[in-house]
């Protein structure tokens, strides 16, 4: 099969072609050339005013709920989804029933998510077993099946002794420990950020210190077991400070931040939107401001969807009852191009968004990356950063819609994506 793309402006800052204007001949599911004119005929063409091409972008958090939660997302619906928001790889989570905690479960994911789809699903195994932070699980067996990271996913690891360990223990297999820092012996009970909103709604609050804590902490334990650790959903400006002394200290230590931590904050929550209750809770718009500064200057390694999807029962509800999360896959570029419009970072340029999509991720948890040159495997995500939509909920691909973006204006429209002999477009 043959697919040729028309006069498409190439972003990849690898690539001999970034920031001309191209045709690109695909057969096959490999790329042949790359001229200023390609007359060649083609089974399918694709041709857009405003059109991009960069690799395809990488998502490192996101929850397919499969197996044992298919009523709220399938790895063939997730697939969908992170398809529309340009993704040709999502990391998936281990909070499955079963839990991914050894090889046979990795492998389920694994051979489960070749079948047909455009986007390749890599699992994350857990750090302990039934993801209860209490003994570690089979590290090593999970990476000789496919396992990319490791991590307790929604459960933060409490016990720094045994978070120590799987530090230690990754060393031997090159790999990294995904950590959602949150200390749970304080707030425990708060459904919001502590603070000043919080108390004017009358909802317990959670502090910003639960998080801090646990950074500060994590950080310590990386640098005794000098090993990796990425930290995810970062939401305080004294949590990117920490980071910040660490890289500095050139300690493995890296971050993301979710694209809701970045156009929301508590004070959205005036009309206690259940959609808007997430952990880590959406902070001050200090540590909102805090956050995007420390995307643009590099702190931030790259943004992350925390795509969880949430069933309608768990989400109608009164807002004490309802569950944490918000899917995130569709809307995570229009998002992000909406914040750094509105900031008034116009000198931010889009090689440097595409690069915390596609190349910073890679890097990170030791994926080979993807090249826009003749004979590499088509592995690319097409789209227009200029374009401004209304994002609703006929977007979302997912099988739940617990999205508070419905609504919201947003900049980047994504076209769909090429992964080898496989397209999908929206």
């Amino acid at each position: 099969m043959k697919v040729l793309i028309k006069q498409a402006i190439i972003v990849s800052t690898s690539s001999p072609f970034n920031g001309q204007t191209k045709d690109i001949l695909i057969h096959n599911g490999f790329i042949t050339t790359i001229a200023d004119l390609i007359s060649e005929d083609a089974d399918q063409l694709i041709q857009l005013e405003g059109l991009h091409v960069s690799i395809g972008w990488m998502d490192s958090f996101a929850h397919f709920c499969d197996p044992g939660f298919e009523y709220r997302e399938t790895l063939e619906t997730g697939s969908l989804a992170a398809a529309a928001g340009g993704f040709t790889d999502v990391l998936v989570i281990p909070n499955t029933s079963p839990v991914l905690h050894a090889k046979s479960q990795v492998e389920y994911i694994v051979q489960k998510s070749t079948a047909g789809s455009a986007v390749t699903i890599h699992p994350i195994g857990a750090v302990s077993k039934n993801t209860e932070g209490k003994e570690l699980a089979e590290m090593y067996d999970m990476a000789n099946s496919g396992a990319i990271a490791f991590s307790d996913g929604l459960n933060a690891i409490q016990d720094g002794g045994l978070l120590l360990k799987a530090l230690q223990y990754v060393k031997t297999i090159d790999a990294v420990v995904i950590q959602v820092p949150d200390d749970k012996s304080i707030g425990s009970g708060g459904l919001m950020n502590e603070g000043i909103i919080s108390t004017q709604l009358g909802l317990p609050g959670k502090p910003a210190m639960a998080e801090e804590l646990m950074v500060a902490r994590d950080i310590k334990l990386t640098r005794y077991a000098d090993s990796k650790l990425h930290f995810t959903g970062i939401s305080s400006a004294k949590s990117l400070e920490y980071i910040k002394r660490a890289k500095a200290a050139e300690l493995a230590v890296t971050c993301s931040v979710t694209p809701y931590h970045l156009f929301f904050c508590d004070e959205d929550l005036q009309q206690y939107d259940t959609n808007l209750k997430v952990n880590p809770p959406l902070r001050t718009k200090n540590d909102r401001i805090a956050l995007l500064r420390g995307l643009l200057d590099g702190t931030i390694d790259f943004i992350a969807s925390h795509h969880i999807p949430q069933n309608y029962d768990s989400k109608v509800c009164e807002f004490e009852y309802a569950k944490n999360g918000m899917i995130g896959l569709e809307s995570l570029f229009g998002v992000i191009g909406a914040v750094v419009n509105s900031s008034g970072t116009a000198n931010w340029r889009i090689e440097q968004l595409i690069e915390c999509l596609s190349i910073a991720p890679r890097k990170i948890f030791g994926l080979a990356v993807p090249e826009i040159k003749e004979g590499a495997k088509a592995t690319l995500t097409l789209f227009n950063p200029f374009q401004e939509y209304k994002f609703e909920e006929k977007d979302i691909r997912s099988k739940s819609k617990n999205s508070a973006f419905i609504g919201k204006t947003l900049k980047g429209k994504v076209i769909g994506i090429i992964n080898g002999d496989k397209i999908s477009l929206n």
